[in-house]
């Protein structure tokens, strides 16, 4: 190998785990950011059930609704590098497989949700006929073409999360606290729909869930770092080898 694809073969690595592990510390964030601007918005009894509350929260709110909506879209986004991470980990366990694929689609979908609200937040800010816009957000959600997309998302980011937690506790490439804190967001997150409406539930389980992912952003750069040789074992991978007389 000459020295100057070695070079580019490290930097390449090297590139590969940064970008691994940003996805890995801030893809969470996003989802806390998202749940946290949700919270405050509805802290005065609002919702997006429907139609007309999605626009009413528009309307009353659509700095916080665009800042939730930027941020679903980037954490969609940067799911794919931090699932890449927790494949680096434990990518040879089932469990992680599977849970990592699902979360990853999950929040893909969820990313598509993003446009949709900076659509009716348009709508809202627009004015005109708001009972006819109100409707044809409801027909769209009610759509079957479009339902599979959400339906992705629920079993992503609720049963894909439980399944990579399981997984990554019963590889134990982390400490034990780790997938127990990405169990804590698919639990919370259940819990908050059926006994809290105000999302604090679901904030909580993200940031909680964020500390999980920021050990296992470290795991990950430390296992890269460890990996990856020095100038000495380098420049010996590097050098020709010269036979000399057999003695």
């Amino acid at each position: 190998m000459s020295a100057r694809r070695g070079g580019a073969t490290v930097r390449a690595r090297r590139l590969r785990d940064l970008v691994v592990v940003v996805g890995l510390v801030l893809a969470p964030w996003c989802w806390v950011v998202a749940n946290t601007a949700y919270m405050v918005a509805i802290r005065d009894g609002g919702s997006d059930e429907d139609g007309a509350a999605s626009l009413a929260l528009a309307a009353e709110y659509p700095g916080l609704m665009r800042v939730a909506a930027v941020a679903v879209i980037l954490g969609g986004i940067l799911v794919v590098p931090a699932v890449a991470g927790f494949y680096r980990l434990a990518g040879d366990r089932l469990a992680v497989v599977i849970g990592g694929g699902l979360m990853a689609a999950g929040y893909i979908c969820y990313g598509g949700v993003g446009p949709t609200t900076l659509l009716q937040i348009a709508m809202a800010e627009h004015g005109g006929p708001v009972a006819d816009f109100a409707a044809a957000i409801d027909a769209g959600m009610a759509d079957p073409w479009g339902m599979w997309p959400f339906l992705l998302f629920v079993l992503g980011n609720l049963g894909g999360t439980l399944v990579l937690a399981i997984g990554l506790w019963r590889g134990r490439v982390a400490p034990t606290w780790v997938p127990v804190a990405l169990m804590c967001w698919p639990l919370l997150h259940v819990l908050g729909l059926i006994f809290m409406r105000n999302e604090v539930p679901q904030v909580v389980g993200a940031i909680i869930q964020a500390a999980g992912f920021a050990a296992c952003a470290r795991l990950v750069h430390r296992a890269g770092r460890d990996a990856r040789p020095g100038p000495s074992r380098q420049l010996a991978a590097q050098a020709p080898t010269v036979a000399g007389p057999a003695v």
